[in-house]
């Protein structure tokens, strides 16, 4: 596997837990941990914490030592130390100077693009970097596929999904897309993470594509919700993990998951090793139940 971001080179199977560092874990937060730590560790991989704080207005850096806390507690212990993205950024830099001749310089605002499902366009012919311009990757009409492990193969024609999209911010930061697509292509062989993120996949190939990288192998499961359907996040005020009730929370997010826990008591290590030892991803439901806090009680 490679990788220039300072961390050591790692061969075989490697998997992470991305959260942005916005608040503390929930239980939306646990099950997708859980399910990316035992996906990796029954193919004998390690398993990685990043963070992912490149935008600092969003970053709270007392979530990053709470993460990283709550995670322990739950006996789920990263392979190697903490990463975060924000220590990365010079391997975003060399990208950029190398997708160099597949993009172009935009001044538009967003009034300007609002109401536009896809980038019309308007600065593509705009070459020379001047103040307050963000960076577009040029894409094109070939189409494109993906296999998911649960979702299976899905195709995509970039100018018709997603259009020409923005990979490094007039504010001067990296975006999302492009970091996230170098640290997945450089750092891991296995991405499982929520389907809230699956539409960003084909963008992200396309990155890794153009920068000459081999992809991961993708999973994406389905993200936890209220009975409304709105997802848990810190926006919709989803409760911290209760860090005092480990070994119930691990149980709870094995039944989301589908994977039938036993109901017998067990510690935070016994709890651990059962997951991985019964991992099954084929058993994770395509909508996992609705969370219902007084379930947890």
């Amino acid at each position: 596997m490679r990788s220039d971001s300072g961390t050591d080179q790692v061969f075989g199977p490697t998997g992470r837990f991305a959260p942005s560092p916005t608040g503390p874990l929930h239980m939306g937060s646990l099950i997708t941990a859980l399910a990316s730590y035992c996906d990796i560790k029954q193919r004998g991989g390690r398993w990685f914490l990043r963070i992912d704080d490149i935008d600092p207005v969003r970053t709270d850096r007392r979530a990053i030592a709470d993460i990283t806390r709550t995670l322990h507690v739950h006996g789920l212990t990263p392979d190697a130390d903490l990463r975060q993205q924000s220590y990365f950024v010079p391997r975003y830099e060399r990208a950029l100077q190398q997708l160099t001749e597949h993009c172009f310089y935009c001044r538009c605002s967003r009034s300007e693009l609002q109401g536009n499902k896809l980038y019309p366009g308007y600065c593509r012919a705009i070459k020379e970097k001047t103040s307050n311009h963000a960076v577009r990757i040029r894409v094109d009409q070939q189409r494109r596929s993906f296999i998911d492990a649960l979702k299976g193969d899905h195709g995509y024609v970039p100018a018709d999904d997603f259009g020409d999209f923005v990979i490094w911010r007039k504010d001067d930061l990296v975006t999302y897309h492009l970091a996230t697509a170098c640290d997945d292509a450089m750092d891991y062989s296995h991405v499982l993470r929520g389907d809230d993120l699956f539409e960003m996949t084909a963008p992200q190939l396309f990155i890794m594509e153009k920068l000459g990288l081999t992809p991961p192998e993708y999973v994406h499961i389905p993200v936890l919700t209220y009975p409304d359907g709105t997802k848990l996040s810190k926006q919709s005020r989803a409760p911290a993990l209760d860090a005092a009730t480990p070994e119930a929370n691990i149980r709870r997010a094995l039944e989301f998951l589908g994977q039938d826990p036993p109901t017998n008591i067990l510690s935070v290590r016994e709890w651990i090793h059962w997951s991985v030892k019964h991992w099954r991803l084929e058993a994770v439901p395509p909508q996992l139940k609705p969370y219902i806090a007084s379930d947890l009680a």
